[in-house]
């Protein structure tokens, strides 16, 4: 057996599942939440599995050719990955991201050797809350790029790839739980993870409840739209349908609101030794909710999507 390997990508994935004990003893409720920790991952986030995915995928298509730049817009994650991910494999890449996302995904980005396109957010944008009219605008960014440099687009929004990446690591989740999930939670970015999971899911058992977990202010599927809501939650609830994610497959739909996030993100450091960020703890006090009420006394499973390293110039910590 080899006890080495020879690139960074081959660390991707075969992430641990940890019970969360003592957070569900201290909000009281009654079940199990099982959380995958895909901020184990190289680049610290769930998001290295896609951009190694949907780069191989394009390799193998065709539609990414050796020497030809990487583009993608990103809140940061995606970015972080399609920038290792690239440095692996000798592919350059640029990264277009909105100004309101932390500055740790910039510096991280940069270390490994990507460009960064930063844009400026909307007039009525807040600072560290991007709205889906800061992401039109990045998107609006990213194209120009695309021409002036004949950069292979991912396009995680509309790449289907994106969710068939993401499982392998659902189906890693039902054989840790031993096939014993109730029900699913996961915050609503992409839609990549929450397709990839549920497909996966709903093959093993129909019956599994899978919740799509969106900012109060911002519910697209809840049909909770407020007009100029902002969140604090960086990687999604941009208030936008996603091509990804099928509505006909959501069996219900769980908001949290700025604060319980905030809480209960930093109770999975304290409690659990778990250092994640805002969209990890949407996910969790989501499930929290759902063991409270429909689900009480049943075993979710929920996604750690990032590390809490990339949040430290925010508010969370």
């Amino acid at each position: 057996m080899i006890g080495y390997i020879t690139s960074v990508i081959d660390a991707i994935g075969n992430t641990p599942l940890l019970r969360l004990d003592r957070l569900v003893e201290k909000y009281n409720v009654e079940g199990e939440i099982f959380a995958k920790l895909e901020h184990l991952n190289p680049s610290f986030s769930k998001k290295d599995r896609i951009a190694l995915g949907m780069i191989e995928t394009a390799e193998k298509k065709g539609l990414l050719k050796k020497g030809q730049p990487v583009l993608e817009v990103t809140s940061g994650n995606t970015g972080t990955s399609l920038a290792l991910v690239c440095a692996a494999k000798g592919y350059s890449f640029i990264c277009c991201m909105s100004k309101g996302n932390s500055i740790e995904r910039v510096k991280m980005i940069q270390a490994f050797g990507g460009e960064m396109v930063l844009v400026d957010q909307a007039p009525n944008s807040v600072k560290g809350k991007v709205s889906n009219d800061d992401l039109m605008l990045v998107e609006k960014e990213a194209e120009k790029i695309v021409k002036a440099t004949g950069a292979y687009y991912i396009d995680q929004f509309h790449n289907v790839d994106n969710s068939f990446a993401q499982e392998p690591a659902a189906e890693e989740m039902w054989e840790q739980s031993d096939g014993s999930l109730d029900a699913f939670a996961d915050f609503i970015g992409t839609g990549g993870t929450f397709a990839g999971y549920t497909r996966v899911f709903k093959k093993h058992n129909p019956k599994i409840q899978c919740y799509a977990v969106e900012p109060r202010s911002c519910a697209y599927y809840g049909s909770d739209l407020k007009p100029g809501a902002t969140h604090i939650i960086q990687g999604g609830g941009y208030a936008k349908c996603v091509s990804n994610v099928d509505p006909n497959v959501i069996d219900g739909v769980i908001t949290v609101c700025d604060e319980e996030v905030v809480d209960v993100t930093r109770d999975l450091a304290s409690l659990e030794g778990v250092f994640a960020g805002f969209s990890s703890g949407a996910n969790v006090a989501a499930t929290i909710t759902l063991l409270r009420n429909e689900m009480k006394g049943k075993k979710i499973g929920v996604v750690i999507n990032d590390c809490g390293l990339k949040y430290i110039s925010t508010s969370l910590f």
